[in-house]
């Protein structure tokens, strides 16, 4: 399923594709979680479900669980990118600078899927200056460059809005949020400033990282502050 990220897309994450069905009323897409599932290219191939798939296969050096080689672990997403369903596979930053993270990012591409970079910081917020650059070269590097970091202050939060906001004026397309209780309402708001994915839960009980509002709630939110234009 084709997927361009112009304008927002809320992404309910989740390790389990049956959880379509209850996300379909507020999400417009499902981020797969695949290191969360048990067989995650045999659910890719059961899904039946009608949003667009983001294929995530997190490594733990980030947060995720995909116990395996890095080259492993890259294949599987590359297998994923074949799936008509998955519209876009997230890779990390650091393993797109080189092999195997490039030709699994070429691969993606070549099925027709978006690549989104990705950087998660779970213990700060860089710099102005650093994440700025950061997100420039996530943005060059991937289709669509997603940040997340971690606030512990409401200046860390403004930072983070103001990177999205001149990163979208400088015409990358950028993804990002502060985690944690000091940035969780970036989740909301850097949309507005011109942030393209939104993450969350279907059920509040299973946040895939720190300050997630449940899926629902950020639908309401994201639709309250005129953030959210349906695809």
């Amino acid at each position: 399923m084709s997927m361009e990220f112009d304008s927002l897309v809320l992404a309910a994450a989740t390790g389990d594709l049956d959880d379509e069905a209850a996300a379909r009323d507020h999400a417009d897409a499902v981020e797969f979680r695949m290191d969360f599932a048990t067989d995650p290219l045999e659910a890719l191939d059961d899904y039946d479900g009608s949003l667009p798939l983001i294929a995530t296969n997190r490594d733990p050096a980030e947060g995720g669980e995909a116990d395996a080689p890095e080259r492993e672990r890259l294949a599987v997403l590359e297998a994923a990118s074949e799936h008509d369903a998955v519209g876009a596979v997230d890779i990390e930053l650091a393993s797109l600078r080189d092999d195997p993270g490039a030709t699994a990012a070429a691969t993606a591409r070549a099925n027709g899927a978006v690549v989104i970079a990705s950087v998660h910081d779970f213990e700060s917020t860089p710099s102005t200056a650093r994440l700025d650059e950061t997100l420039a070269t996530a943005a060059d590097h991937g289709d669509v460059g997603k940040a997340a970091v971690t606030a512990t202050t409401p200046g860390d939060a403004l930072r983070v809005l103001s990177v999205t906001h001149a990163a979208t004026e400088r015409g990358d397309r950028v993804a990002t949020m502060a985690m944690g209780e000091a940035g969780r309402h970036t989740r909301a708001v850097a949309p507005l400033y011109g942030s393209k994915i939104g993450y969350a839960p279907v059920d509040p009980a299973e946040a895939t990282a720190p300050g997630q509002y449940d899926l629902a709630t950020l639908a309401d939110l994201l639709d309250r502050l005129g953030g959210r234009p349906r695809l």
